[in-house]
Parts: C-alpha cells; sequence; structure tokens
C-alpha cells in the first residue's frame, strides 16, 4: 500500500485545524456549532480533500450551503487541494491513502466519537447534531422539562430515575433526549450512552432471541451508564419486550445508572403495558411538554433561522405569519421555515407572507380552522360597533371604512381565498381595492398601537 509521508499527514491535519478555526471565526459560534463541528477529516483522494459527516441530512445541508467556502478555505491554505468531497459516516479509505483517524483534529474528535459510539456498538440510534440544549429555545410550555433534562446531563448520579418525559408530536422530547446524550459525551466521555428507540430494543431484542444470544443483549444495555429510550408507548401489548425491558430497567436503578423515558402519553395514561411497569415509570420526576404557545413558536422560528440561513434575513412579519398558522408541533413549524428558505436560497425569492402563503398553502390548509369571511366580517362589526351591511356598502365615513379595511386585512391573513374572491365578498369591491386595504393596515399597525392591538385581539378571537 503506497502510504503517505507521516509529515504530510502532519500538515494535512494541521490545515485543516486552521480550516476549521476560520470557519468558526466566519460563521459564528451557533452555527458552527451546529453544522460544521460534526465534520470529520478522512484524508485525501488525489487532490481532493476527504471529509465525512454522521447523517446524509447534514452532508445535504453543509454541500448546499457551506461547501463552497469549505473548498475556497481549504484553497487559502493549501494551493495544491483540487476539491472537497462529503461522505457520510465512516468513509471507506482512498486509493493508496488510508484514512487519517488517528490525526484528527481535537474540535473535530468530541462530536465526531458522540455521533458514531452508539452505532458502533450496533444498539443505539445516531444523535442529531442540531440537537443540543444550546439550540433548545425554552417557554413557559417546556421550562420544567428542560431543566430536569440539564439536571440530569450534568450530575453523574441520578438525581430521579427514571426522568420520564411525555407531550404530543413534535414538541420536543426527542431534542431534548438527544441533548442530555450530547452534554454527557462532552463533559464526561468515558459514561456509556445508549439513546434509542422503543422500537429498536423490541428489534435487537427479537434479533438475540432469533440467534440465541440473549445474554449479550443483556449485558450490552444493562453496562450502560445512560440508557435513554424514546417512545416507549411501541411497546404497549408486545408482552415478551415488556418483560425483558422491565429487567433492564430494575438493573440499571440498582446499580444506580440513569434512565430517560419519553412518551406520548403519561405513565398512568399508558394502555398495554403492565401495570408494574407503569409504576416503575413513574418512580422517579414525570413531567410533560405542553403545546407550544405563539410566544414560544415565534422565538423559535427566530432561533431556526440564524442557524439554518444566517446569511438570509427573514422578515418578522413572515416569521409572525408562520408562529400563527403553525401551531400543531415545531416539525411542522420548522418544515415550514425550512421550505420557505430553500426557496429563496435555490430559486432566488424574495421572502414575504405572499411567497410563504404560496409555498405552504398544503401545510396551512391542513392547519385550517375553516374560517370564513362573513365570521371575519361579523367579529369586526361586533368589535368596532358597526352594522355587519357596512361591510358590504358604498359608505366611505372612516368609522365604516376603517373596520371594513381591516376585515379585509384579516380576510387575506387567515383564509386562503384570493384578492378577488375577498372583493366579491366586501359588496363586489375591485381586487385593488382589497389590496389598498392591507397595505393601509399594514402602514397603520406599525404607528397605530391601538389599532395594532385590536387587530391582534380579533386575530386570537377568530382562531379560537
Amino acid at each position: 500500500m503506497n502510504l503517505r509521508p507521516k509529515s504530510a499527514v502532519r500538515d494535512l491535519d494541521r490545515h485543516w485545524g486552521q480550516v476549521q478555526a476560520m470557519l468558526q471565526a466566519e460563521f459564528g459560534e451557533t452555527a458552527y456549532r451546529t453544522w460544521l463541528e460534526p465534520l470529520t477529516l478522512v484524508g485525501l483522494e488525489g487532490d481532493r480533500v476527504l471529509l465525512s459527516v454522521p447523517t446524509r441530512f447534514l452532508r445535504d445541508w453543509i454541500a448546499a450551503h457551506y461547501a463552497d467556502r469549505i473548498r475556497a478555505l481549504w484553497r487559502r491554505v493549501d494551493g495544491a487541494i483540487g476539491g472537497v468531497a462529503l461522505t457520510v459516516g465512516p468513509a471507506p479509505a482512498a486509493s493508496g491513502n488510508p484514512p487519517v483517524a488517528t490525526t484528527l483534529s481535537p474540535l473535530a474528535r468530541p462530536r465526531e466519537a458522540s455521533a458514531t459510539a452508539n452505532s458502533e456498538a450496533g444498539i443505539g440510534a445516531p444523535l442529531d447534531a442540531r440537537c443540543t440544549f444550546e439550540n433548545f429555545v425554552v417557554g413557559k410550555t417546556n421550562e420544567l422539562a428542560c431543566a430536569a433534562a440539564r439536571r440530569v446531563a450534568e450530575l453523574e448520579t441520578p438525581p430521579f430515575n427514571p426522568l420520564f418525559v411525555y407531550g404530543g408530536v413534535g414538541l420536543g422530547k426527542t431534542h431534548l433526549m438527544h441533548a442530555i446524550a450530547w452534554h454527557i459525551r462532552r463533559r464526561h466521555p468515558a459514561r456509556k450512552v445508549v439513546y434509542l428507540s422503543a422500537e429498536k430494543f423490541m428489534y435487537q431484542f427479537v434479533k438475540a432471541l432469533r440467534f440465541k444470544d440473549t445474554m449479550s443483549f443483556k449485558e450490552l444495555f444493562r453496562s450502560s451508564d445512560v440508557l435513554m429510550v424514546d417512545d416507549v408507548q411501541f411497546i404497549s401489548g408486545k408482552e415478551s419486550t415488556q418483560e425483558e425491558f422491565f429487567h433492564t430497567f430494575n438493573t440499571l436503578v440498582d446499580r444506580g445508572r440513569q434512565i430517560v423515558i419519553s412518551a406520548d402519553r403519561s405513565p398512568s395514561e399508558l394502555s398495554g403495558l403492565e401495570e408494574r411497569i407503569r409504576s416503575r415509570l413513574g418512580w422517579g420526576l414525570v413531567v410533560d411538554i405542553h403545546p407550544t404557545t405563539y410566544e414560544l413558536r415565534l422565538g423559535i422560528l427566530h432561533c431556526k433561522a440564524k442557524l439554518l440561513a444566517p446569511e438570509i434575513e427573514v422578515p418578522e412579519r413572515v416569521l409572525d405569519f408562520l408562529a400563527r398558522r403553525i401551531t400543531a408541533n415545531v416539525r411542522e413549524l420548522e418544515g415550514g421555515l425550512n421550505r420557505i428558505i430553500a426557496q429563496a436560497t435555490l430559486v432566488g425569492r424574495e421572502i414575504s407572507v405572499d411567497m410563504a402563503q404560496e409555498v405552504l398553502q398544503d401545510v396551512l390548509r391542513a392547519h385550517e380552522r375553516r374560517i370564513t369571511i362573513e365570521e371575519i366580517q361579523k367579529r369586526v362589526a361586533e368589535h368596532f360597533r358597526v352594522k355587519v351591511s357596512d361591510m358590504h356598502s358604498a359608505r366611505r365615513a372612516r368609522a365604516v371604512a376603517r373596520p371594513r379595511q381591516v376585515a379585509m386585512y384579516l380576510a387575506k391573513q387567515l383564509t386562503p381565498r384570493s384578492l378577488p374572491e375577498i372583493g366579491r365578498k366586501f359588496g363586489n369591491r375591485d381586487h385593488t381595492t382589497v389590496m389598498h386595504a392591507i397595505r393601509r393596515i399594514d402602514e397603520l399597525r406599525a404607528v397605530d398601537a391601538v389599532l395594532n392591538e385590536d387587530v391582534e385581539t380579533l386575530r386570537r378571537v377568530l382562531q379560537g
């Protein structure tokens, strides 16, 4: 095998450290930690540098947003570099050049070890590099769960065992579990942390039964320092898996090892689980994550916008629009923001509320409470103490015209109706009249605090 000289290996490692430092300085600590720190130097293939990341998502995101800059910085420190290639997971050895596995820079090593340790053991699931405590936006609905997760991550002796976190889909349970794992692996890398779904726990157990290797299975899980099982409701009704889970749970608790569990319901509401298991799940601290508030959703959007595309300015009105219209869970909220940013970065479209409505029409339709223009007209008339018939009349007195403009504005914001359709509902007015009303209310909201509060109050009433 044609090995590179040791001096060349040292130079490549040194250059990678320089590139990392420049990336961190250029993109900032948050973006670097989220997207670029998981990159691992593998080696050279011809004049191309080989870099590895733990997931396909990270590879695709880095390729789309950072690859050109990484390539340019490499050429700055080493003019002989012709390109950069991204691979997922442990990359194969390049032709004639073995991977530089033993010469990783200090910045890259901890995260790579964290991301792959579970999968190398064959029992856990990979951790998402985006799911850290630093990227978790805290609000009233999740502050207790976050505080409990941090306490578990910081202490080597279990403060409560188990920590049981429950809540609806997409509210942050899995994010907190990944955050615990990342924090422990950074602060206490010698501790064995195993994170996996209840489904994978069952799969591993069935596999062990099939190959008559249950002793190895038991040792793998019962030797862990921290065991985290996501979506434990999955083993409901699966008796043999529940039996093994019960004994694993008891063994770890007896040994003083930390257990973290998540589910979509509280322990007492998990039908299909044996009573003894439900009882033990409630032994420690049970915390729930409630549905998000508007303020929390807006905070999450601000955070994610900076992480996803720090070079793009997402207008405040667009973030406000998303926070008010996508209320089911954080995953859909992030997904909506991703689609908008993709349109801006890949297609070059200007980000606006109209663009967001068009791009996310399928998501918005699913969340629509079917607010009607007639309902809007009625509520606005009641609020401003005018007649509903004034919404259709030709009267131009300000006491009537302004409420009518507010109703048109809300009709555009809260219904999928087009401008011509809205105009027809307001006395067969032209769509340009509706456009003028929307612009006028937008302008007034910025300078008239009373009108802005009127609009917000009506929006909250209509959205229920």
